[in-house]
């Protein structure tokens, strides 16, 4: 029998995951997560039921999904590799686990899809032409999914900025403009002052799907909604964010630098991270921001945290701002 309010989330030990996993958590839904590994099969720990899966193994996702309404599709190829040979498949796994039950399919969408001839405002019906490898396949997830739609399935995608948060995992924040885990001294800007950035706080994101879960009935099969987040208008309000947050946490002003471009280059060849950094080069060269009309439409509000609040729970988070750090290792 199928819950309305039961979930399966894959990649809920990444950090999209992990923080729609304990939103969703918080608003009254039961959350079903899968990973390769757990100490019992079924465990439940903080409030999330843990079962034994693979992503890539389709009948473990076919079984994780019995009885759910809806999938949030959230996983990636551990390590980040293999993109090419393994994300379609992933994605269809979750199609055909959904299309068994009747699921919602959740995706966390990117700005990847998009090339510079959709700049300087992203719209849902922006033309789509990506300029990497990984926008390519994104491009091609979410067409499986349309086609999904077009069967008869539910679709979700929020579509967000460059993510930020206290348990981001991999992002541009935590690996480019600071280092996770050290005191900030330097704060590396990757773009040029005067053009524009677009910031999402994850909590923020996960409180949107959240939202609008809760009003699935009013949307259209393939919902699709972009979010406005923390737009930076000239390039420098984040890093002046991370400045006065660290000068009052800990009295000492961090210096700005310029993002060490010329290494992403020759270390690239070596470094899968690296090289989908330098791929996405683009994105720092040319403004773009995201029109949330739609969402407000249909929420009459987005979800947001002030800057400053965002960036100093991330920057604790990370490991930045060593008190925190401590106390949280500590509980």
């Amino acid at each position: 029998m199928t819950s309305k309010r039961t979930v399966l989330v894959l990649g809920a030990t990444g950090g999209v995951g992990g923080e729609i996993a304990r939103q969703m958590r918080d608003a009254g839904w039961e959350v079903r997560a899968m990973k390769r590994a757990v100490r019992e099969p079924g465990e439940r720990k903080n409030g999330i039921t843990w079962v034994v899966g693979d992503s890539m193994n389709r009948a473990d996702v076919s079984a994780a999904a019995q009885g759910v309404s809806v999938i949030v599709h959230a996983v990636n190829p551990p390590g980040y590799r293999n993109w090419s040979k393994l994300v379609l498949p992933m994605m269809d796994n979750t199609i055909a686990a959904a299309t068994a039950v009747g699921a919602t399919v959740v995706l966390p969408g990117t700005i990847y899809n998009y090339g510079p001839d959709a700049f300087p405002v992203l719209t849902e019906t922006s033309p789509q032409h990506p300029v990497t490898r990984k926008g390519a396949i994104r491009v091609a997830m979410e067409q499986h999914l349309r086609d999904y739609a077009r069967r008869g399935g539910r679709v979700l995608l929020v579509r967000a900025g460059d993510f930020f948060g206290p348990m981001a995992g991999n992002n541009w924040f935590s690996q480019g403009l600071v280092k996770a885990g050290k005191p900030v001294t330097a704060i590396y800007r990757p773009g040029r002052a005067g053009v524009g950035h677009e910031w999402s706080y994850l909590p923020d994101v996960a409180r949107t799907v959240v939202e609008l879960l809760e009003n699935s009935s009013s949307l259209e099969p393939f919902a699709t909604f972009h979010m406005r987040g923390h737009w930076d208008a000239d390039g420098t309000q984040m890093t002046e964010a991370i400045r006065r947050v660290v000068a009052r946490r800990t009295g000492v002003e961090p210096r700005l630098a310029a993002f060490p471009w010329w290494l992403l280059t020759l270390a690239a060849p070596f470094n899968t991270t690296f090289r989908e950094m330098r791929e996405m080069r683009y994105l720092w060269r040319n403004p773009l921001r995201m029109d949330n009309a739609r969402l407000l439409s249909a929420l009459g509000r987005e979800p947001h945290t002030p800057l400053d609040a965002a960036v100093e729970a991330t920057l604790g988070g990370v490991g930045c701002l060593l008190q925190d750090l401590a106390q949280s290792l500590q509980r």
